[in-house]
Parts: C-alpha cells; structure tokens; sequence
C-alpha cells in the first residue's frame, strides 16, 4: 500500500486528513514537526508528502529543502496564510503543489490524484540515489555531501572512497582493493595513494562533530565505516 507522509502540529487535521488517504487507498503516517518528517523519511518509502509550513523545531520550508537534497518525492505545502510571496518560496524550494488553510480533505485528494497522475504520465526522472547514516547523507549524482545539513566539498576520489566504505558499512576494504576499484590498475600498488586521499577526507569530515561514526583504519588490513552499532 502506498504510505502517504502526514505532516501537521494540529491533531485534528492529521485525524481529517488521514480518514480522507484511507479512503483513497493510502496508508498515512503522521509527524508533528519537522524533525520527525525528516526522521520518518529517512526510515520509510512515501509515494506524497503533505507538508504544513509552520511546524515545531523544523519549518515546512526547511524540511522540503531537506528533502530535496537527496528526493524527487512529490510535496503539497500546507499553510494558514496564503501570503503570494509564502506560495512562490514554497514552489521555488521544490514543492510541487500548495494549499492553503481552511481546506476540505476532499480537495487535498484531490490535488493528490492530479500530482500522481502528472507523474505516472510523464517520463520519470530516475530518483537521486542517496546514503544516509546518523547525521551523515551522501549523494553521488550530484556530489553533494551533508553533516548535520551543512555541506562537505570533496573531490571526486574523496567521495568514491566515502561511497564506498559507507555502502560497505562495516566492512573492511584493504588499500589494494582501493586502488583496483576506484583508481584501476594503473595505480595498483601505490598504497601512498590511498592514504593520503583519506587523511584529507577525514580532515573534511571532521570539520563537523560526528560521534556517533568514523573511517576507521584497521591496522595491517585497511579501512573501514565504523558505526556507533559496531
């Protein structure tokens, strides 16, 4: 069943708008502020989200920029005010539709069925493919790398190597294997290579607390992604 994203401080419309999505086949998952959306989007797979502007700890705009670092998943901004400036800020951060408050659940559906059927009509944009752990997202299409929100420059091998290692959780990749994958042969053997690419990333990283993981080196093996699970 497709899961749709219910996200308002105000409990009777989060009751309203999910009777409205059970009955259009969706199952609603409900936040109360903008952390959980962020923190419920990272754990689940949601066809829409219904996103109210003026949420606790994170506004509606600050979470759809979020989410459009690392999703194309479709956004209805919600709002009380319908200011023409709130709308414009709203569709320029990559929301996709906007209401605004009161409004009756039946036209929230409404605008619902149009997105989904714009998109199901119209070739598909492949999704951005993206990793996330604790405070860490990498995105590899378009090098954009995240701690705590606030951006990473890498070079094109840094982000290889964070790639890889944290697609790998857990794993140990030796300096050869490195080298052979990410650089080719023509490099094998060049250990000093490796090395010296992962010193400046965990320089850049380090930037920003990150407690809870690291690229760790294990001694006469490599290197490896090392959660707070581990």
């Amino acid at each position: 069943m497709d899961k749709v994203l219910i996200a308002d401080d105000n409990v009777q419309i989060t009751k309203i708008l999910s009777e409205f999505a059970r009955k259009e086949g969706f199952e609603p998952v409900i936040a109360h502020d903008g952390e959980e959306v962020i923190k419920r989007f990272q754990e689940e797979d949601f066809t829409i989200i219904l996103l109210d502007v003026m949420m606790p700890k994170k506004d509606g705009f600050a979470v759809c920029r979020e989410i459009r670092k690392f999703s194309n998943v479709p956004v209805i901004m919600i709002t009380a005010r319908g200011e023409d400036f709130e709308r414009v800020m709203g569709l320029d951060i990559g929301a996709d539709d906007y209401i605004v408050k009161p409004f009756s659940g039946s036209e929230v559906m409404a605008r619902i069925r149009a997105i989904l059927r714009r998109i199901d009509g119209s070739p598909k944009a492949a999704p951005l493919k993206y990793l996330a752990y604790d405070n860490l997202r990498v995105c590899l299409e378009n090098a954009d790398v995240t701690i705590d929100g606030q951006k990473i420059i890498l070079t094109k091998k840094e982000l290889e190597i964070l790639w890889t290692l944290l697609d790998n959780r857990g794993k140990i990749f030796s300096r050869d294997h490195l080298l052979s994958s990410l650089w080719g042969y023509d490099y094998f053997g060049d250990n000093r290579t490796v090395d010296s690419h992962i010193k400046r990333l965990r320089a850049k990283l380090d930037k920003i607390p990150h407690p809870n993981w690291q690229i760790k080196t294990i001694w006469g093996m490599g290197y490896k992604f090392e959660g707070g699970e581990s």
